[in-house]
Order: C-alpha cells, then sequence, then structure tokens
C-alpha cells in the first residue's frame, strides 16, 4: 500500500480528534472533581491558597 497526502491529512485529521476528545475527557473528569467540594471545602482551599501566596 502507497502511503500518499490524503492519507497522511487523513491520519492526521483522526489524531486532531482523537486529541480533542481526549481533552473533553479530561476537562469532564476535572469539572466532576472540582463540584464534588462543599461550599466549605471550597472555602477552605481558598483561604489555605491565599495564605500562600500572602505569604509569597
Amino acid at each position: 500500500m502507497r502511503f500518499t497526502r490524503s492519507h497522511a491529512w487523513k491520519l492526521a485529521g483522526i489524531a486532531g480528534l482523537v486529541g480533542v476528545a481526549a481533552t473533553g475527557v479530561l476537562v469532564a473528569r476535572s469539572e466532576r472533581q472540582r463540584r464534588a467540594y462543599t461550599p466549605d471545602e471550597v472555602r477552605e482551599r481558598l483561604h489555605a491558597r491565599y495564605a500562600r501566596v500572602d505569604r509569597g
């Protein structure tokens, strides 16, 4: 089988779609973890982050 330019473009397109799908999976996982925090946990994390920045 010969490898032509059209094959290269098709392969690049498929690789791009796989990359987009993988990124979507990572974003969805991150969003689920973010939404799992209670308001108190969010507040504690923000205070801790501020304390780290404030100490500089």
